[in-house]
């Protein structure tokens, strides 16, 4: 099946929003075995949107249009499909009472501009939006089948998950049962995951697992997509190359599917029942902020330093020695988790220190991160070298602390290497 999307706004098109809703409706489409060919940006103008719908609609077999459902007269995707459609429009007096309804909860009194996004072309199907008031729809034009999709990413991505997905499914013929496995890691690059995953897909002879990455500095995603028969089919398949890919990646994985590092920190902390402090540089206070507004912080989570000069984080826990000048050192990092711990109170800290490379930024700058995680009876350590501009350091920084801190609470080694030579012999 052909599949456009078809992106809407002048703000898309200029540039002044990046259109991160198209990676993601491409990326989810894929993950289900499906695959977009076309993608048109096209701005707010009537004459343009017309051409587009009209030149969709015969070369694809399955358009998703996203944006221009909004109330405000440059929203102007019903109205459009209509015309494309040959069709009129028809107020949807069952959304209007739903829009109703949600203002009324929010306290809110809802404009007369909010009735022209339940004034849907005639014959279309209505897709419910659960989490907002633009309603979507479906309608053919010309060959294809267009859903019109909200532009606001959260009820994008509820829609597209809940309601197009399947809709497109079944409309490609697909009778199979499609079931996506996700790995996160920390700490391995995408070829070398590459080398260490070779094979696995042939644990499943039929060719219904694919084995997929997609990178996110500093993470790696390491994707499985199983096509069976039915739910059944589709887990027996998945379960033994599951079983291997854990078993090859090992201490490397942080979380899978829907767990993030940070949600994965907090459950380990609750477990042992602590409490954390963390100390930070150069981060601008990063570390804290994956932390801090997550349910359970008010528990957990017990105070946060961050200053730029390491002098400065030497005075505000306490340190009455401050340092001048010399080497950061992963003892560096020891002493000020230890005071922080012992100041907060909490049963852990963790310290991120980073010393920048002088010099303008590029791509070859780096960076030195000493980083330390305390308790009442230990101390663990580490330090790293990461190239390629501040940010990069940056970045890299925030995420090695927060493994490290998830390594330290499961029992792990905090710094921990691969023989990618013995591995590529291996497989």
């Amino acid at each position: 099946m052909r599949i456009e999307v078809i992106c809407t706004g002048d703000e898309v098109l200029g540039g002044k929003i990046v259109n991160t809703n198209f990676s993601y409706i491409s990326q989810k489409l894929e993950d289900v075995g499906l695959s977009v060919q076309w993608e048109t940006t096209v701005g707010d103008h009537r004459e343009d949107l017309l051409q587009a719908f009209l030149m969709a609609g015969q070369r694809a077999d399955a358009v998703i249009v996203n944006g221009g459902l909004g109330p405000t007269i440059d929203d102007l995707s019903q109205e459009i499909a209509a015309k494309a459609a040959g069709v009129g429009l028809e107020l949807n007096e069952p959304w209007v009472a739903r829009m109703e309804e949600m203002f009324r909860r929010r306290n809110r009194v809802m404009t007369p501009n909010n009735r022209k996004q339940a004034m849907l072309p005639i014959g279309s199907e209505m897709i419910d939006n659960s989490v907002g008031t633009a309603c979507g729809f479906a309608i053919d034009i010309g060959k294809a089948r267009f859903f019109f999709t909200p532009g606001v990413p959260r009820e994008l991505h509820r829609m597209l998950e809940e309601q197009i997905i399947p809709r497109l499914l079944a409309r490609s013929g697909e009778q199979t049962a499609i079931y996506l496995k996700r790995f996160h890691t920390y700490g391995l690059g995408e070829s070398h995951v590459d080398v260490m995953l070779k094979g696995v897909e042939n644990l499943v002879p039929d060719g219904s697992v694919k084995l997929g990455f997609r990178a996110h500095y500093p993470q790696l995603e390491t994707k499985l997509t199983v096509r069976g028969t039915d739910k059944n089919d589709v887990h027996a398949k998945v379960e033994p190359v599951t079983r291997e890919v854990r078993k090859r990646l090992g201490n490397f994985i942080l979380g899978e599917d829907d767990e993030t590092l940070e949600g994965v920190i907090m459950s380990e902390m609750g477990r042992c029942q602590g409490t954390l402090a963390v100390v930070e540089t150069f981060t601008s206070g990063q570390i804290a902020g994956r932390l801090g507004h997550l349910p359970g912080a008010e528990i957990v989570f017990r105070r946060g330093t961050v200053a730029r000069q390491l002098a400065e984080i030497y005075t505000a826990i306490g340190l009455a020695e401050v340092p001048t000048g010399g080497e950061l050192t992963p003892r560096t990092a020891e002493v000020v988790a230890t005071a922080a711990r012992q100041q907060s109170g909490a049963t852990h800290a963790l310290a991120v220190l980073v010393a920048l490379d002088e010099g303008p930024d590029r791509i070859d700058l780096a960076g030195t991160i000493c980083l330390a995680i305390a308790t009442g009876h230990e101390v663990a350590s580490r330090r790293s070298r990461i190239v390629g501009g501040r940010d990069w350091v940056r970045l890299g920084a925030i995420e090695m602390g927060l493994d490290c801190l998830r390594r330290f609470l499961q029992g792990l080694p905090v710094q921990e290497r691969i023989d990618f030579e013995k591995t590529e012999n291996k497989t």
